[in-house]
Parts: C-alpha cells; structure tokens; sequence
C-alpha cells in the first residue's frame, strides 16, 4: 500500500484500499491494527467526510491520515427522478470525466447500480455506454463512493449493488475486487455477498478469476445472442471471446463454485426474438446450469434497435416455459430519465435531456 506524500500529487482515496492493506499501514505507522476497524466504521458507516470528525483517533493520526489521503472523489453535478421512482445522479471525477449511477427502489430493496469505468471498450451496439469509447478504469474509491452518496446524502438504506452501470466490471477486475471487500467488509458498508451482483459482457479472464474466489457474489453474463452471428453484431467482444469458449468457461464456473449463473437476454425486434432462438437459448441455459433475465430492449440515441411487439414476446416467454427453464422477464425501470439497461452514457445535458 503505496502512500503518496509528494506535495502537488494528488493523494490517493483512503477507500481504494482494503482494510488488510490500511493494516499494514498502520503498522508501518506503528499504531495498532484494531485503528483500522475504527477508521473502516468512520467511513463506511457514518459516511465521514472529514479525518478532523474522526474523534476516537488521536489527533496525529488524523493529521497523517490528512496529509496522506483524501477522502472525496465524486461531485453531483445533476440529479434525475423517474416516474417509477428510479433515480440517476450525474458526478464528475477529479479530471473533469462523468460517469452515472441509478438507484432503483422497490418495496424491499434499495439497489445501486454502480459504474465501474469512463465509457467501455467493448461497444455493444445496443448499449449508449460505448458510444464514445473507453476513457479509463474507475478507482476502488470511485466506486464506493457512488454508494456512499446514495447512503449518506441521498440517505437511503442501500441493500443490494449491482455492478451493471458503464462499463466492463472485469476489465477493471482489481478495483472491481477491492470495491466488493469493502461492500461485503461488515466493519465497511456490510452489504451481504449475495446482495452484490457483478454483470460481464462475456470477459473470459475475468470470469476465470473470479472464479478462483469462491465468493458467493452473484454473476450474469450478457448473452444476447444464442450464435456467434448474432452475438457479434450485437456485441463486438464475441470476436475475441466467442460463444462456444464463453460458454465453456460458464459451465466450469458452475462446476468449480457450486453457484447459478444469470444469462442476461436483451430481447431486440427482429434481431433475437425468434422461436427458434428462444429454444436455443433453453437448450444453452440448461447445457450451462443457468437461469435467465429477459429484458426488454431500451432505446438509446443513435440505434433503431426495439423492443419487440407483445405478441412476440409472449411467444418467446411461452417457449421458454415448455423447455422448463427458469426465467424472469425484468421489468425495466427509469427508461424516461434515460437510466434503463443500456442508456447510461456519462453525458450531461441540462434540463429535461439528462
């Protein structure tokens, strides 16, 4: 755990760390290890803004803690509110970049859908988060700090995240990692490993990893398409990991965890919404051990994709439900402030635009 002390250099966020590696600092400091919790607790869970409020500490320890880290990384520039109830906030990092963060609530949940990267190098094509290409990988501290606004400003008991907002979750792995230890850390914000879900647009190396954890996070992968012409239209990352190893890959994730796997299926008029590929997407979900998440195409600037008519998909869902797979259809939410599946974009237009 590098300090940077240089005066001019931007300090790192005190969050992008675990609390193994603030344990080892402190030690380096030569202060006890259980300062670590403390520190843990002022953050996480009464969302202090400033190391001066953090009483229980000794005052030189503040005062290192001040010079050696920050504590902020995000500025709101804009809040919008659904009809539905979803929100979306607009921050701006330090360098000048955005990225959005939706809040969707129901009746006994409060979910955070959360960014994890400046745009997306992947680029599908039904998706507005690519459209301007990747920037770079969000900080651990970035990340957090999305749910801590929602907790501490916004004053919302967040009880699940999603890790389904711009970006590629495991083309930013390690932060991704370090941002979900100190989620589920219960001296962090102790939200329960089956109460975080990271999407993956189908990162083989990613999966791989993560794999290797044993965590009882929740996985989804982004199908979108049961064959390789569709799936590569639709998403350019099915060129370097195509579906036959994508799907390899998934089956021995169910093998080695024990743990289901969600295929997300943006349903696309005329695109992938056939018969055909609804029994094929059976068959694929049942060969893996899967269950799958419909949801239903959102319109996005740019692209003439749709949701397909009612009728279609009525018989889509009604193939599904003879091949006896598990299934939801999701219902999508925020579509009129443009924080639907697919709309989030990190661009900021004022008034009703946003």
């Amino acid at each position: 755990m590098a300090v940077n002390e240089t005066a001019g250099e931007k300090l790192p966020c005190i969050k992008d760390f675990t609390e193994d590696q603030l344990k080892a600092q402190l030690k380096n400091w030569s202060e006890p290890a259980f300062r670590s919790e403390q520190i843990f607790s002022w953050l996480y869970q009464h969302g202090l803004t400033d190391f001066s409020g953090m009483k229980n500490l000794p005052v030189h320890l503040r005062e290192k803690l001040s010079h050696c880290y920050r504590l902020s990384t995000l500025q709101i520039l804009a809040t919008r509110k659904s009809k539905d109830g979803t929100e979306k906030y607009v921050f701006r990092l330090d360098d000048g970049n955005l990225i959005e963060t939706v809040l969707i609530p129901a009746r006994k949940r409060q979910t955070v859908c959360v960014s994890t990267q400046v745009g997306c190098r992947y680029r599908c094509s039904f998706c507005a988060s690519g459209q301007n290409g990747w920037k770079r990988n969000l900080t651990a501290g970035e990340i957090i700090d999305q749910i801590l606004y929602v907790r501490f400003v916004r004053n919302v008991p967040v009880s699940n995240v999603v890790f389904m907002g711009m970006g590629e979750p495991f083309d930013n792995l390690e932060n991704t990692i370090t941002a979900i230890l100190n989620i589920n850390n219960p001296h962090g914000l102790n939200i329960g490993s089956r109460r975080i879900t990271v999407s993956t647009a189908g990162h083989i190396p990613g999966i791989e990893k993560f794999s290797q954890l044993h965590w009882q996070v929740e996985l989804s992968v982004s199908l979108h398409g049961v064959d390789d012409s569709i799936r590569s239209k639709l998403m350019p990352i099915n060129r370097i990991y195509p579906l036959a190893k994508l799907l390899g890959v998934c089956r021995s994730y169910v093998k080695r965890t024990g743990r289901l796997i969600t295929f997300e299926y943006v349903l696309i008029k005329g695109v992938n919404d056939d018969i055909q590929q609804a029994r094929e997407l059976a068959r694929i979900t049942k060969s893996v051990g899967a269950k799958i998440n419909l949801i239903p195409c959102s319109a996005i600037p740019g692209e003439k994709y749709q949701p397909p008519e009612k009728g279609t998909r009525e018989r889509f869902l009604q193939e599904l439900e003879k091949s006896r797979v598990c299934f939801t259809l999701r219902r999508s939410r925020g579509k009129d402030i443009q924080a639907a599946c697919g709309q989030l974009a990190g661009k900021y237009v004022s008034g009703n635009n946003l």
